[in-house]
């Protein structure tokens, strides 16, 4: 069957967001998970010089965060997919527990490491409210799946995985806005990530909230539906 122009958009932007959420759930935990951050913050790698004089239990909160964020965001792409959720509804169900338990965890570990970041107050504020957006929106969708009401549920979902990108976009802007620093305004790499990093706090997920509101917008039926039952 000839597929139409939409439903090749539609597939091209599944696998560029599965595929991209697998890279970097793979590839940003990796490091932490296979060497010491001490290790890696003589080698100036990553955020481990940040995190290497910290209390051990920020250290705890920065491999829950790590680890748990990682897992969401390898997870939601498969808990989105329709065909999963159609066919294999069992499956759709224990990854969307797991994943919820990965956005509890991470969330939170988040919100404790807000005021421990890199990029100062703005810092605090842009992956604070990430943290605490992510939490409300993961619970509004398991409230949703709990009360039946599927429609809602899929919605707040597609919110929370707007914000689980969160990890994608963050390093996909900070790479952009310290070549622009670099190449445009003559920056050393230093000085253009202190200047891309608070803009990044806020451009990995503001963006993809805004644009989730829009599809979820732009799709919505007219006329009042009735949400569907679901076994939760």
């Amino acid at each position: 069957m000839t597929m139409t122009a939409p439903r090749i958009r539609r597939a091209a932007a599944g696998w560029w967001l599965g595929l991209s959420a697998l890279a970097i759930a793979v590839y940003a935990p990796l490091p932490y998970l296979t060497t010491s951050l001490a290790e890696l913050a003589a080698d100036d790698a990553g955020l481990a010089a940040n995190y290497v004089d910290r209390p051990a239990v920020v250290q705890v909160f920065f491999y829950l965060h790590v680890v748990s964020g990682g897992t969401a965001l390898v997870l939601s792409p498969l808990q989105l997919s329709a065909r999963v959720r159609h066919r294999v509804p069992a499956v759709h169900r224990v990854v969307g527990r797991v994943t919820f338990a990965a956005i509890a965890v991470g969330g939170v570990a988040g919100a404790v490491l807000a005021p421990f970041n890199q990029a100062g107050p703005v810092g605090t504020a842009g992956f604070g409210l990430l943290a605490l957006g992510w939490l409300a929106c993961a619970g509004a969708a398991y409230a949703a799946i709990r009360r039946r009401d599927v429609a809602a549920h899929r919605r707040w979902a597609i919110r929370t995985f707007a914000l689980t990108y969160a990890g994608v976009m963050l390093r996909l802007w900070l790479g952009v806005l310290i070549v622009a620093g670099s190449s445009l305004a003559g920056l050393d790499e230093g000085d253009a990530f202190a200047l891309a990093y608070p803009a990044a706090a806020f451009l990995c997920w503001v963006p993809n909230l805004l644009l989730a509101e829009w599809l979820l917008r732009r799709r919505r039926p007219t006329g009042h539906r009735r949400p569907l039952n679901a076994r939760t």
